[in-house]
């Protein structure tokens, strides 16, 4: 009895300070699609993500400068110690042929412009081009993956609400039995012991309740730290488990569902545009064996400028424009071990594709089978809740007129929260099953 009454108000303090705690807590009621985009927008790895999207394309972008001319500009002054000018000295007097200019002034305009580097410069792009893209599908993979996380823990809250709401109900009921059992107890149709039951079975569900309202609590924060709220905000959900139609996702084959992920997964996309990559780094190394043609030009602008003859203090322009070939005749093998480097690349790739090819298929058989447990368990666990409501109906009814022994409606309403927690516990799987399959064949 003194632990019964202890408990009860343990459970009631605990639920006065949970409920202050709450009151003083920003409130926010959200759909399941409200938190999926408020994730979206506050996440730290998607904005990671994001930055090294940018920093693939930006890459892409600068390796390109390479297959373009460039132009580069210069400029320079000196001054030269004074020295005699050069000159002749003939019968008709001293010739100066080329005078001390001491302040030179020189300024340069040079362009570049590969020809041809055997086909390393456009190897080159294409795999940064490529890359860059697999960033891009590695970005919409995290943005699943938190989808995913978001949704787990969407519907972790949905469970622990709905089970502290079963164990509330469980409480009243207890709550009823108790007060009859103490009625029939004062008629002398009940003994101590059967009191004593049912104080006990109060204040195991008691203690449930606290577990169930502490996981009511860690769940809100796990949810807020997810789609990135202060972890004080209350969160009310809007949204519910739909089973109105639990065959609607089992509309396909496993070979079906195998193939829409092999089409839509990113993960694949992005191993595939990176096994293009080094196939075309394969190329890029390959180029060395081609001689490399450069065409070049120059203007120079300068005081004095040193292809006028004689020379004069006086700023003249001149230009030459040149083809330029090399060719490395003898590099230690370099270009070989260089190849083969990158040959060895493009096969590990293509062999990480087809593992992950392999793990893919894995994932969506897994998932497939978790989803159709689901949807099973759901249609047993619905009608075993109608089962245990009846079965307690019918032994309350029976105990209320002395027909039935206490301990059989105990083991009644034991039968009936369980029977419930089991069915909130199946819908809560079976939304995380349809999100994980979701996953599985890469759809958000």
């Amino acid at each position: 009895m003194r632990t019964s009454k202890y408990m009860s108000k343990l459970l009631i303090l605990f639920s006065i300070m949970f409920s202050m705690q709450l009151f003083a807590q920003e409130q926010k009621s959200l759909t399941l699609e409200q938190s999926l985009q408020m994730g979206l927008q506050n996440s730290k790895q998607i904005h990671a993500s994001l930055m090294k999207v940018r920093i693939a394309n930006a890459q892409a972008s600068e390796v390109n400068t390479s297959r373009l001319p460039s132009l580069n500009f210069g400029a320079s002054y000196t001054r030269l110690s004074d020295i005699p000018p050069f000159s002749v000295n003939t019968p008709f007097g001293n010739f100066v042929l080329s005078p001390s200019i001491l302040d030179n002034y020189n300024l340069k305009l040079s362009l570049q412009q590969p020809l041809f580097t055997g086909f390393k410069l456009q190897s080159s792009y294409d795999a940064a081009k490529l890359n860059a893209s697999a960033a891009d599908q590695d970005y919409t993979k995290d943005e699943q993956d938190l989808f995913l996380n978001i949704k787990n823990a969407y519907w972790t809250l949905y469970k622990a609400i709905k089970i502290k709401k079963v164990l509330d109900e469980d409480i009243q009921t207890v709550n009823a039995h108790l007060e009859d059992v103490q009625n029939f107890f004062k008629q002398g149709l009940a003994t101590q012991n059967d009191v004593l039951k049912v104080q006990v079975q109060l204040s195991q569900v008691q203690l449930q309740q606290i577990d169930a309202m502490n996981g009511v609590r860690l769940a809100m924060l796990n949810l807020n730290n997810v789609i990135g709220l202060p972890l004080s905000t209350e969160i009310k959900l809007h949204d519910s488990v739909s089973v109105d139609d639990l065959n609607n996702q089992m509309n396909k084959s496993i070979d079906q569902f195998v193939e829409e992920a092999m089409k839509n997964r990113p993960e694949l996309k992005a191993m595939k545009l990176r096994v293009d990559a080094t196939g075309k780094g394969v190329t890029a190394a390959k180029g060395d064996w081609y001689p490399q043609v450069f065409l070049s030009g120059e203007y120079d602008y300068a005081k004095p400028n040193q292809r006028l003859l004689p020379t004069q203090n006086k700023f003249y322009g001149t230009w030459n424009v040149s083809v330029g070939v090399s060719y490395s005749l003898w590099n230690w093998g370099a270009t070989i071990d260089k190849t083969q480097q990158a040959e060895a690349g493009f096969e590990q790739a293509k062999d990480n594709l087809n593992l992950f090819k392999d793990a893919v298929t894995l994932d969506v058989n897994q998932s497939y089978y978790n989803l159709v447990k689901s949807r099973e368990k759901i249609i047993v666990a619905r009608q075993t809740v109608k089962q245990a409501e009846e079965n307690y109906r019918i032994t309350d009814e029976k105990f209320k007129q002395g027909l039935t022994l206490n301990s059989e409606l105990l083991d009644a309403e034991v039968a009936l929260t369980q029977a419930r927690t089991d069915y909130v516990q199946a819908l809560a799987d079976y939304e995380l099953s349809i999100a994980k399959m979701d996953r599985a064949i890469g759809i958000k």
